[in-house]
């Protein structure tokens, strides 16, 4: 009963050695006699027991590894901590198992060494504004590199960009700076533009103000036209009404009458305005104007009783 027991379990061992099943997202790497045979694909395979063996073991899928963060300098001399993730995938089992020790932490050191030799070639504005090709730039040197290790790099992403805290804080200022700059550019533009729009106002102020005072003149000149006109005709008129009044029997001493009233009134307010005494003289040429002024009165009179006649 031992001795079939021992052959039972014999057997069971000889049928484990002999079949081997890959999943579906692995391959295996088959050595016989510790050199290489084969690479089997996911399916079900017959082994020779005790001579063939699974030496390595290969997910094919689409591995993510972490790059740690590192130090590394830009173009102008900036120190940047940079970290990322580097995608890749086992494309050969026997070259990822024989062309290198071990290909992810190869892969996770070359994205490094590849980040800081990139990044050396950009000034700190251009690893923030260029990431996307800074990361084709790592991907397309780690996929030369890593070609004879049987595996292929997808992408790279940059996770973080940290500068130091000498940069972060002279960034700062720089950016507070620029801000100001901003602002004072703003104030600057906003002042040109309202003395544009004073000059302008004021341009059209004084434009209207002097159509203004031309109109003003314009219509003066025209009213001051009419009336000389108005006034003429009138005095015309009045002297045509004089003309034919003298041409009547009288007329002249109507006229030298009315000059005389005027005289006299005319006469009579300047000696009430004037604060001169009127010295006897004048006294004796007033004496003679009234005696000449009774002589009119008197001629008047005879002519007016003659036209009654």
């Amino acid at each position: 009963m031992f001795v079939l027991t021992i052959a039972f379990l014999f057997v069971i061992f000889i049928l484990y050695k002999l079949m081997l099943i890959v999943p579906m997202r692995e391959v295996h790497v088959i050595e016989r006699l510790g050199k290489f045979r084969t690479v089997l694909s996911p399916g079900f395979h017959f082994l020779v027991p005790f001579v063939d063996r699974v030496a390595y073991r290969h997910d094919t899928r689409e591995e993510v590894l972490d790059v740690p963060p590192q130090s590394c300098i830009s173009k102008d001399n900036t120190q940047l901590e940079v970290d990322g993730l580097v995608y890749l995938k086992v494309m050969d089992g026997k070259l990822a198992s024989y062309g290198i020790e071990n290909y992810r932490r190869a892969a996770v050191n070359l994205a490094q060494t590849t980040m800081r030799s990139e990044i050396g070639k950009l000034t700190l504005s251009q690893t923030f504004s260029e990431r996307d090709s800074l990361n084709e730039s790592i991907v397309r040197e780690i996929d030369k590199a890593s070609d004879p290790w049987g595996i292929k790099v997808l992408r790279y992403e940059i996770k973080n960009i940290t500068p130091s805290h000498n940069v972060i804080h002279t960034l700062e200022k720089q950016m507070e700076a620029e801000r100001r700059k901003r602002a004072e550019i703003t104030l600057a533009n906003a002042e040109k533009a309202a003395m544009i729009n004073m000059s302008q106002g004021e341009r059209q102020e004084a434009i209207n103000l002097s159509e203004g005072q031309k109109q003003k003149r314009i219509n003066e000149a025209i009213g001051t036209g009419q009336e000389i006109s108005i006034v003429a005709n009138a005095k015309a008129q009045g002297m045509e009404m004089i003309c034919k009044a003298l041409a009547v029997n009288g007329g002249n001493d109507a006229m030298n009458m009315l000059l005389k009233e005027q005289f006299i009134g005319q006469v009579g307010k300047i000696l009430s305005e004037s604060q001169v005494s009127v010295v006897p003289a004048e006294m004796a040429k007033l004496e003679g104007f009234f005696e000449g002024m009774e002589q009119v009165t008197h001629a008047v009179s005879h002519s007016t009783a003659k036209g009654a006649r």
